[in-house]
């Protein structure tokens, strides 16, 4: 696996991952646990952010403590399944701006056509992190990171639940820089574009949808 792919193997994320691949799984505890999970994942992917000393008061002393270096994180969703991500991330970081990415999969060709999109301003200030459940064929993060990359953020994360071999390779063809969280690596990618064994169509999943 490429340095720049981040397995995220905690034992809770991946006993509620195991939860939500289960078919019978209803839509309001896959929603929850996606929320969950990436409460989770928010932890890891924010490890390294880069923190300064300021001077505060506690009820005793003064001294000194770290706060996050810089503006504020943005989440940057892929719609419509990267919604289900942001309740979670915002519960570690509730300060957080939020960006859209509208992007559809063309049926036939699995191109990704984007319909939308809205960022905060002063991108270069900031820190993006891009939230997508599923990296399949990898065409929809791909496109997503390219224009992404337009604003000049200051830095690019990639968050996602599940990833197919064939999409993490794609997108590191183009996006070599830019690190991967996952929490899992599934076997391969299917005649449909569909990650197996996976867990179906994290949209329809979440939003309750065929």
């Amino acid at each position: 696996m490429s340095a720049q792919v981040h397995h995220l193997d905690h034992p809770l994320i991946q006993h509620k991952l195991t939860l939500m691949r289960q078919k019978d799984r209803s839509t309001n505890s896959f929603r929850r646990l996606l929320g969950e999970i990436g409460m989770l994942m928010a932890y890891e992917v924010t490890r390294d952010m880069p923190t300064q000393l300021i001077d505060i008061e506690t009820p005793l002393e003064k001294t000194q403590g770290p706060v996050i270096e810089g503006r504020k994180t943005v989440f940057v969703i892929i719609m419509r399944a990267g919604a289900g991500f942001l309740d979670g991330m915002l519960n570690v970081v509730p300060g957080a701006r939020i960006g859209h990415i509208g992007l559809y999969r063309d049926p036939k060709s699995l191109v990704a056509i984007e319909y939308y999109f809205k960022m905060p301003h002063d991108m270069h200030e900031r820190d993006a992190i891009v939230l997508d459940p599923m990296l399949a064929t990898g065409n929809s993060a791909v496109a997503a990171v390219e224009r992404l990359k337009e604003t000049n953020p200051k830095s690019i994360r990639f968050v996602c639940l599940l990833a197919a071999p064939q999409g993490l390779a794609h997108f590191h063809d183009v996006h070599p820089e830019v690190p991967v969280y996952v929490a899992a690596v599934d076997r391969e990618l299917d005649e449909h574009g569909y990650i197996r064994p996976g867990l179906g169509d994290a949209g329809d999943r979440i939003f309750g949808t065929k």
